[in-house]
């Protein structure tokens, strides 16, 4: 389901519907004109009704009050709203299950909105760099971290539309930290990632290599110029790459390679380990239009291997297996998805190209489960180089197809247009790709 869709999880966000933040802070009269015509807009819509009830509910159990006319004495009586702050924060730590434990709960809800910030923050940096200005967050929501501080400023008309709007992005999004943040303490995350480096380098990694020594190595490839696909690709070495100038159609890749013995034989490979930040995890959830990670976020530890062949591939596979064994822990590979050697790649992510060529499996190990995509040379060049294939322009896709761009800066309140932007974005990273 589209993240916009009204029956979207995320209802209380959208500005098409009856939680829209407007010129005016939702208190108004029950008698007004406009309070008519919201309850007009809502008749007949059961769903929406209920969500209401839902959302209302939670406003008033968490300030602690019956009606919103209470809110404008939270706003304006700072001993009261403190007081209410610090239940407020009690309430989310049971929530979250920070009350046992001694957890210092200010510090988490500071996390929890750090990594809301974070969100924007990336897809200021990347995505949708060229228009960081227009998404930059007010300054007085950006440096407020406490949900009732945050809460009530959707109900202060001192404060602007955007700033209001701004303020309740921030809530959900720290919501959705929180209950990542509590799935990652549950499944204790941490302690699996640095088991799994302990175990890559105690068992997988070829000992003639001291821990973190890797080996420089050039890919040098020549691409199709239609659709930038990798022609042909060699590797070379420092000195090789030195002498070589890319000319159309070619590019210098510079890998760091490790290496892992097979038959008494040194195969190089190039790693990189991934445990994705929380404002990652967030964005997901709100592309799956989720709220739960434990169903949304199944690559929580991942890895990304490059190999010159596939018969190294196969080689890596098959040493994997073993090496887990040799580590006391029986090795399952789940979901497996190979193209390397032909078929297709049936994407289920808004975004993805069924042209990317990969071998992914889930591995189960040790009381982990860790994302394997592998690659040979070839495929790794054109994950990052091929058109409608490259990550670049997939996470672009991702962002806009979904509808998260749309979601986290609605044009009545950023005014940008978002289907002009993605095709602007797209060509933009096309040509950082081809001609850099």
């Amino acid at each position: 389901m589209n993240l916009l869709n009204k029956k979207s999880i995320f209802t209380s966000m959208l500005q098409d519907g009856p939680f829209a933040v407007g010129d005016l802070p939702p208190l108004a009269h029950p008698f007004s004109q406009e309070a008519k015509n919201w309850v007009r807009d809502l008749h007949g819509d059961q769903l929406l009704k209920t969500k209401y009830r839902a959302v209302r509910g939670q406003i008033f159990d968490f300030l602690g009050i019956s009606s919103f006319d209470e809110i404008l004495v939270l706003i304006h009586d700072h001993k009261l709203r403190d007081k209410t702050a610090e239940r407020s924060r009690a309430l989310l730590g049971k929530m979250f299950g920070l009350n046992d434990g001694g957890h210092d709960i200010g510090r988490y809800l500071h996390d929890y909105a750090r990594t809301a910030d974070d969100v924007v923050n990336s897809l200021r940096a990347k995505v949708l760099a060229p228009y960081r200005s227009h998404i930059e967050t007010t300054n007085e929501i950006e440096t407020t971290h406490d949900p009732v501080a945050l809460l009530l400023i959707i109900f202060d008309d001192r404060f602007h539309r955007k700033a209001r709007f701004e303020a309740k992005r921030k809530l959900v999004l720290m919501n959705l930290a929180g209950s990542i943040d509590q799935r990652e303490r549950e499944t204790d995350i941490e302690t699996k990632f640095s088991d799994f480096l302990r175990f890559l380098n105690a068992h997988v990694w070829s000992p003639s290599l001291k821990i973190g020594d890797l080996e420089i190595r050039y890919l040098h490839s020549r691409h199709h110029l239609d659709d930038f696909s990798c022609q042909e690709v060699s590797v070379l070495s420092e000195e090789q790459a030195l002498t070589v100038t890319p000319g159309p159609g070619e590019k210098l890749t510079l890998i760091k390679r490790r290496c892992f013995r097979s038959q008494n034989r040194e195969i190089p490979i190039y790693v990189t380990i991934r445990k994705k930040p929380p404002s990652a995890k967030v964005l997901k959830l709100l592309r799956k239009n989720e709220k739960n990670p434990a169903t949304a976020v199944d690559d929580e530890l991942g890895l990304m291997a490059v190999l010159n062949s596939v018969g190294d591939v196969k080689c890596f596979i098959r040493h994997l297996t073993r090496s887990a064994v040799e580590a006391g822990s029986f090795m399952t590979l789940e979901d497996i998805s190979d193209t390397l050697t032909g078929g297709q790649y049936n994407g289920t992510s808004m975004g993805s190209s069924g042209k990317t060529p990969m071998l992914k499996f889930f591995a189960r190990l040790g009381g982990m489960r860790v994302e394997f995509i592998i690659h040979t040379n070839r495929s790794y060049l054109n994950y990052i180089y091929q058109r409608d294939v490259a990550h670049d322009e997939y996470e672009v896709k991702r962002i806009f197809d979904t509808g998260v761009a749309e979601f986290l800066f609605p044009a009545d309140i950023y005014h940008l247009r978002m289907d002009a932007i993605r095709a602007a974005q797209i060509h933009s990273f096309r040509k950082q790709i081809e001609e850099n």
